[in-house]
């Protein structure tokens, strides 16, 4: 869906911010300068600038006019604070971050999914599964899947604030998932992690669970770990989940035909 004036220039401003364009303490240009570089009206450029004060990326104050603010005052559960820096790169730092949130909060709502799952959450979260390894043995988009299927987990636990932190959560997590799609069977091998999780879940075995998704944590640490020690450049993770491609059958066996070992980092388009 296109997006209105308001939300294209949140974006460009947003990006602009993130991307260091506007550095941290330099204050932005004049409205009539921003008005005429965006090509909208001062109304659309005020609501922006709003909207970004409400995310904790600008100050507005008398004498001291609009300055981008640290990124500590950044609201890093905002959406569109994740999809910016997605957009702009990916850093070790915020990698890091999102690898120990997950190990906070992903364990303990798995548990809550385990003792308080319905039929109907269980049935949301094979649906997920199912399309994952569909992806993986077809090809297609696993990375939506695999947000699906967290994001169901998290409405199993059945508590609300841990539902209403799936929309922030599966912005962050998507960056994670965006990574195993593009590390050597990074998705085949994630497979039957999330299937143990789900058995777990079925079985509403807590302990089981909580262990289960420590592995599959742990996992997409080591995918993580294994794109920063290649020391190539983060992918940049924007528009639509990447969609995993088919690998051709082997042809009969040839002597020159070895395949190595490695990390696509190409960006999404």
């Amino acid at each position: 869906m296109t997006k209105n004036f308001h939300g294209h220039t949140l974006d460009l401003l947003g990006v602009a911010i993130l991307s260091g364009r506007y550095a941290v303490g330099a204050s932005l240009p004049p409205e009539p300068l921003l008005c005429d570089e965006l090509g909208v009206s001062r109304t659309v450029v005020r609501e922006a600038i709003k909207s970004l004060v409400a995310k904790g990326l600008l100050f507005t104050g008398p004498k001291v006019g609009t300055r981008v603010l640290p990124d500590a005052h950044w609201n890093w559960f905002d959406p569109d604070v994740v999809a910016w820096q997605a957009q702009c790169g990916l850093t070790p730092e915020f990698l890091k971050d999102l690898q120990e949130l997950r190990r906070v909060v992903e364990p303990a709502a798995v548990r809550l999914a385990a003792e308080r799952a319905t039929a109907d959450d269980i049935a949301q979260i094979e649906e997920a599964y199912a399309g994952m390894k569909k992806a993986v043995e077809e090809g297609g988009d696993y990375v939506t899947y695999d947000m699906r299927f967290h994001q169901g987990l998290l409405q199993a636990s059945h508590n609300r604030m841990l539902i209403q932190m799936s929309k922030a959560l599966n912005a962050l997590l998507r960056t994670s998932f965006e990574i195993s799609t593009r590390i050597k069977d990074g998705t085949k091998n994630s497979l039957p992690l999330h299937r143990a999780v789900l058995n777990a879940v079925i079985a509403h075995e807590p302990t089981k669970a909580e262990r289960a998704i420590m592995v599959l944590i742990e996992g997409a640490s080591e995918d993580i770990d294994q794109v920063l020690a290649s020391r190539k450049k983060l992918p940049v993770v924007s528009g639509r989940a990447t969609p995993i491609k088919t690998q051709p059958k082997p042809r009969a066996t040839s002597k020159s035909s070895v395949r190595t070992k490695g990390v696509s980092l190409a960006k999404t388009h």
